[in-house]
């Protein structure tokens, strides 16, 4: 049997509900990068700083300082079968797990850069009344202009 996939289009591309082949091969080529990489050019570094101090705002809930590390139409994929949320729709998805939580943390494994580009391995947990989860992720950023431009999380499973 055949699942329907659902599919919207934002700023010219069409995204669906599936990762694509492409999507694929990229996550696959951004882990078998060496571990005896290249040194980082002085952008790489901004980029990583960039996204470093994004991902420790969160521990202090502040959407202001969250918000300002993000270019104003910003996509936001909470994972990779999710649809983008582009601009303000973008951050009142993350207002929404940031304002149901009493603690944040993204605690970062590992992060790597090529160029524009950022992807960090880390663990997010969330403190709640009903629950205290925490996610085991992949975040692919997309940096342009000195801010995030684009954000998906890929998640971890087992």
């Amino acid at each position: 049997m055949l699942a329907t996939l659902a599919s919207t289009t934002i700023r010219g591309r069409r995204y669906t509900n599936a990762m694509t082949r492409s999507q694929f091969l990229m996550t696959g080529a951004a882990c078998a990068i060496p571990a005896m990489a290249a040194e980082r050019t002085p952008a790489e570094q901004a980029n990583l700083a960039l996204v470093t101090d994004f991902c420790a705002a969160f521990a202090a809930r502040d959407m202001t300082k969250i918000a300002s590390y993000l270019a104003p139409n910003c996509s936001y994929r909470i994972t990779e079968t999710a649809m983008p949320a582009v601009g303000a729709a973008a951050l009142e998805r993350i207002k929404s797990y940031v304002e149901r939580s009493s603690r944040i943390e993204f605690k970062i494994l590992d992060s790597w850069t090529r160029g524009p580009m950022v992807i960090n391995e880390r663990i997010d947990s969330f403190t709640r009344p009903d629950a205290s989860p925490a996610y085991h992720l992949v975040g692919v950023f997309f940096i342009k202009d000195g801010k995030i431009a684009e954000w998906t999380d890929y998640g971890i499973r087992g």
